[in-house]
């Protein structure tokens, strides 16, 4: 799993540096995403990939996400422009073992808001992987994230969440929400792997599904979204973050 969250990691930094404002689609970036990591000897594990939520089959390698999208965008023609908040996501597969991480990038000058967003779901991501270690309640982690993110006058996403993740994309009977309550939810323990991935808005926290897009979702208001994701593995003192270069 650390060599497919490498190359994952590594693929996310290849993507960022190709964006082009007024130039670069998504669908470029797919491309980019798709050379890196078989470069890197890793697999797109969300290309084929049908998770239970879906009636479809996914056919990309990333899930591109910009502005109102929260995640899930699904690579096209559009253009990135100037001011855009875009995420990039993928599932990295090394010899059956899968990493998961995604990035919230701004394309070219943002506005302060924008920027503020993007900064603040980092370092609940951050500050969430610090307080990670044996004996840690789901909750604990859930309300960690959710106080830097309220503190800061943003929306945790309450309808999605983090979930366990190894041998397949998501691994059922680990759901790692962004929000919680001290003292409840199950108990890390040593081996266990999952995605820790605070979504985040600059509104309201409600979700949608739009017509015609059985997969992107959206903040219901259309206010701005981030997103960061690590996948990591509980140790016996902390835990070990898996998608890092």
């Amino acid at each position: 799993m650390a060599e497919a969250g490498r190359a994952a990691a590594k693929t996310l930094r290849a993507m960022r540096e190709a964006i082009v404002p007024g130039k670069t689609t998504t669908l470029d970036l797919e491309e980019v995403a798709r050379e890196s990591l078989r470069s890197l000897g890793a697999k797109p594990a969300l290309l084929g990939y049908k998770p239970a939520f879906s009636e479809a089959t996914y056919q990309h390698a990333t899930c591109i996400s910009i502005n109102e999208q929260v995640i899930h965008g699904v690579p096209g023609p559009r253009v990135l422009r100037n001011g855009d908040v875009v995420s990039l996501d993928l599932v990295a597969d090394v010899d059956g073992w899968l990493a998961d991480t995604t990035i919230t990038v701004p394309v070219g000058e943002v506005s302060t808001k924008a920027q503020r967003l993007i900064e603040v779901t980092r370092a609940a991501l951050v500050r969430a992987v610090e307080v990670i270690r044996p004996g840690l309640r789901l909750g604990d982690l859930g309300n960690t994230i959710q106080k830097i993110v309220e503190r800061n006058g943003f929306s945790v996403i309450r309808e999605l969440a983090g979930h366990g993740v190894g041998r397949t994309v998501h691994e059922e009977g680990l759901d790692v929400f962004n929000f919680g309550r001290p003292g409840t939810g199950l108990t890390l323990r040593p081996g266990m792997t999952f995605a820790v991935e605070p979504m985040v808005s600059v509104g309201k926290a409600a979700v949608e599904h739009r017509l015609g897009d059985p997969w992107t979702i959206y903040t219901k208001d259309k206010s701005l979204a981030a997103h960061w994701e690590h996948t990591v593995a509980v140790t016996e003192d902390g835990c070990r973050v898996l998608t890092r270069e």
